[in-house]
């Protein structure tokens, strides 16, 4: 994954940075989970921890794929459930978080305003900026990992800490997490 760069006239890059960390670091978590515990009936939107990670993937391959111009569209939603088990869910997350760190290092603000197509679904389409896009996507998915972050709490493993931007100044308290991704600064 890339390194931490400069982005003129757009933070784009830290946040999709920062959304890759906390994926991470949930992911990392939810894989230490028996599968019982992933399926287990819980209170939230989706009633699983599972697919309430499933849901956060399906969404962010619909928004990648519209920034892309990638033709897929609605198809990303064939399945609700695409991912019956935490390693595969977890690699594939991994690598949608790795395409939209691409996407995002490549962004300028120019690019951050052009226009894209979305295909709601029944013959409508809506047109957003890119940035606006890229906006959404970040909120879905820090929306939806507050719920697996608190359906973790009825779980026996205790949930990671996600309240965090990676400081330069904070990073003595991440410990191995970056070079665990596989990011090369500290």
């Amino acid at each position: 994954m890339p390194m931490r760069t400069a982005m003129p006239g757009t933070s784009f890059f830290d946040q999709a940075r920062n959304n890759a960390w906390s994926n991470f670091r949930l992911l990392a978590c939810c894989e230490k989970l028996p599968q019982i515990e992933l399926t287990a009936g819980r209170t939230s939107f989706f009633p699983t921890i599972l697919q309430t990670l499933n849901h956060i993937l399906i969404v962010d391959w619909y928004y990648i794929d519209a920034l892309k111009s990638g033709g897929r569209g609605r198809d990303c939603f064939t399945s609700a459930n695409p991912f019956a088990d935490i390693t595969t869910l977890a690699e594939a997350q991994r690598a949608s978080d790795g395409e939209l760190l691409d996407f995002c290092e490549k962004l300028t603000g120019d690019a951050a305003l052009e226009m894209v197509t979305l295909d709601r679904g029944k013959g409508e389409t809506a047109y957003e900026t890119a940035g606006a896009v890229l906006s959404h996507l970040f909120v879905h998915q820090t929306h939806h990992r507050g719920q697996v972050h608190a359906m973790l709490s009825g779980t026996p493993q205790k949930p990671p800490q996600l309240d965090e931007y990676y400081l330069d100044c904070d990073a003595v308290y991440r410990g191995s997490d970056f070079q665990d991704i596989g990011w090369n600064d500290k």
